[in-house]
């Protein structure tokens, strides 16, 4: 009974210590809640890389962002059981052109989760140099806050610092589909995303990397082609064989294609149809070029303790060089024995006496 009083007493003095003002009392307070499903990892087998196209994927674009080891993981929680796809990529930029390429205008993106998004069937998500498939089971569905536990569990709610770093820039927001921007990086994707355009002519086998959207232009939508070049030597050229091979910047009616070229990145705009208003999209790029230092190397251990361990290195290096020296050595004088025993008719196997010429000259 005291105990229960106690709490009481608590509860009471907390309540008087609130604000009583109607403004106060009006406000709804809100806990966040966070998934707690306790998901865990069943299984986990490869899969040969024309596997994927069982789960959505399509293994010649995938190679293209240079994916060649995929892997199906069943995640379980109670009786549910669930699939997911990752698929290692050589770096964060491809994971995130896989992500953009797989994604449809119908996706949305995941609430709170960064570089996720997804519809009834799947969620995509691109983390560090992984893109991983989150495939929705039909026959026992999940609820939508198991679900997103499972996606935090597996890649967690944000990407690193870095990862978000080495990613490209987005495309101009302003007209912008969503879910329509692309980054594409090799010629099947290219192929599939733009099918009725000279993809050979961009220049994938040269380091061209290409970012695209849809833009609203009242009457439909236009295409919006960024290609970036290694060099703005490179961009020159490929943009002359651009405008040689498609004539660009004339009036051909609807397949009318409009560019320009700024130091080493080449603009392109599909199905714009006014010369003005691909003008207009193309404006909303500002090419700035800026020079990177290379970053000071730094080393967890003392200059002193660098310079003992170069001096080791010497003295190894040095032991080294002695050792095999010694060797041949021994290796010399043990096959001129050999020879000498086993083949004494040969050049090899006599002594060096023996192959002196004497004169004999007698002196007077």
């Amino acid at each position: 009974m005291l105990l229960k009083f106690t709490r009481h007493v608590w509860l009471l003095a907390v309540l008087a210590a609130l604000p009583l003002h109607s403004s106060a009392l009006d406000k709804p307070f809100v806990m966040p809640l966070v998934p707690a499903a306790n998901w865990r990892q069943a299984d986990s087998q490869p899969l040969i890389l024309p596997m994927i196209s069982k789960y959505g994927g399509d293994s010649a674009v995938d190679q293209d962002y240079g994916v060649k080891a995929p892997e199906l993981r069943t995640y379980q929680l109670g009786k549910t059981r669930t699939l997911v796809v990752v698929e290692p990529a050589p770096d964060a930029s491809s994971a995130y052109g896989l992500l953009t390429f797989y994604q449809t205008t119908a996706m949305t993106p995941e609430k709170d989760i960064q570089l996720a998004v997804g519809d009834a069937n799947q969620t995509l998500m691109a983390r560090g140099n992984n893109f991983i498939r989150f495939l929705r089971a039909k026959d026992s569905p999940i609820s939508a806050s198991d679900f997103k536990a499972l996606l935090v569990f597996v890649g967690g709610d944000k990407a690193s610092a870095s990862t978000l770093k080495a990613l490209p820039r987005p495309l101009p927001p302003k007209g912008l589909v969503p879910g329509s921007e692309k980054y594409l990086l090799g010629l099947e994707a290219a192929k599939r995303v733009l099918p009725s355009f000279r993809t050979d002519l961009i220049g994938f086998d040269q380091g061209a990397e290409v970012q695209l959207g849809q833009y609203q232009n009242g009457k439909g939508a236009s295409t919006l082609v960024s290609i970036s070049y290694p060099t703005p030597q490179m961009a020159r050229v490929r943009f002359g064989s651009l405008t040689n091979l498609l004539g660009l910047n004339q009036d051909h009616g609807a397949d009318s294609v409009y560019g320009r070229r700024d130091g080493s990145y080449v603009f392109l705009t599909l199905n714009a149809g006014t010369a003005g208003y691909a003008s207009a999209l193309m404006d909303q790029f500002k090419v700035t070029e800026s020079i990177s230092w290379d970053q000071k190397y730094t080393s967890q251990r003392t200059f002193t303790l660098q310079l003992v361990y170069m001096i080791l290195s010497i003295l190894a290096l040095a032991a080294i060089l002695i050792g095999g020296c010694v060797i041949a050595g021994v290796l010399f004088f043990l096959s001129r024995r050999l020879a000498g025993k086993f083949f004494p008719g040969s050049q090899w196997g006599r002594s060096d006496e023996d192959q002196l010429i004497r004169l004999n000259l007698d002196t007077y």
